[in-house]
């Protein structure tokens, strides 16, 4: 039966999400049950191209990602694969008519990651579009439910907590980026002389998004409401312990909060929500 290897498929895109993030995993599993299958395959497939740029350090990986990316296409037109991951992901895609153009902006910052690239203010907006603002957008495909209109009212929100995410990712990482994969997003700026007066820069721009995404949050549907709302707790915990430390411990130590914070958080926002949302 077909529904056995689409319930595997889902699956597979579970443990995925399960494997690589505990803070995204925890926010899924606060969405209403019916939207948390899409979310994982969204999920599940962003994290396989990750992999491919980020990883798959003795492979071809302009290969690899150029098969991923017409493996995926091809799953679109068949309405089907035979690879887990893209089968939920093309389900998903299908049910909730999400537009192939954002997944054609996607692969190009991923692609974007395998050259060697002086970001300027262009390229750094360009990628941050692509890596994660469309992810955001696929995903506000799923919480409005297929519903043009509350897409439209919402999609600007989607967006810049989407970029608001990356950048804090983009400095959590910044030890790996630069010293493994030779990669700096922000523009114009030399690692060499990233200082305090840099960090604290970017650190604005961040805040700002944060503060116009959380108006965002409370407009969303109740069913993906608190799930969202939840992520957005455990990347401003981030945050702001990165805000805390030094820029030069930031080049040489990547930033974490631990699972027993992530837990803290999630319990202090449910009461938050509570009291600020209803």
């Amino acid at each position: 039966m077909k529904k056995l290897f689409d319930d595997l498929s889902y699956k597979v895109s579970r443990e995925t999400t399960r494997l690589y993030s505990t803070s995204f995993s925890l926010g899924i599993m606060a969405l209403s049950p019916k939207l948390r299958n899409p979310i994982y395959a969204i999920y599940g497939y962003v994290r396989l191209a990750d992999e491919i740029v980020d990883s798959f350090h003795a492979y071809d990986k302009q290969k690899l990602l150029s098969r991923y990316k017409q493996e995926t296409f091809q799953a679109l037109e068949d309405g089907i694969s035979l690879n887990p991951i893209l089968q939920s992901f093309q389900e998903t895609v299908h049910k909730y008519k999400i537009d192939h153009s954002l997944i054609h902006q996607f692969l190009k910052s991923m692609e974007m990651d395998l050259q060697k690239i002086d970001y300027n203010s262009d390229l750094y907006k360009e990628y941050i579009v692509g890596s994660a603002e469309v992810v955001g957008l696929m995903c506000l495909h799923i919480f409005t439910e297929g519903n043009p209109k509350e897409f439209e009212r919402l999609k600007s929100y989607a967006m810049i907590l989407g970029s608001a995410f990356q950048k804090v990712n983009f400095l959590r990482d910044m030890k790996d980026d630069y010293q493994i994969l030779g990669r700096c997003y922000f523009p114009n700026v030399d690692i060499s002389y990233f200082d305090n007066t840099v960090k604290a820069h970017i650190e604005k721009e961040i805040e700002e998004e944060f503060q116009i995404a959380l108006q965002g949050i409370k407009k969303l549907p109740s069913s993906s409401r608190f799930g969202v709302y939840l992520a957005f707790r455990y990347y401003t915990s981030l945050f702001r312990k990165i805000k805390r430390t030094s820029a030069n411990e930031m080049i040489n130590r990547r930033i974490r909060i631990s699972n027993g914070k992530k837990l803290s958080v999630m319990m202090s926002s449910y009461f938050q929500y509570k009291t600020s949302f209803l």
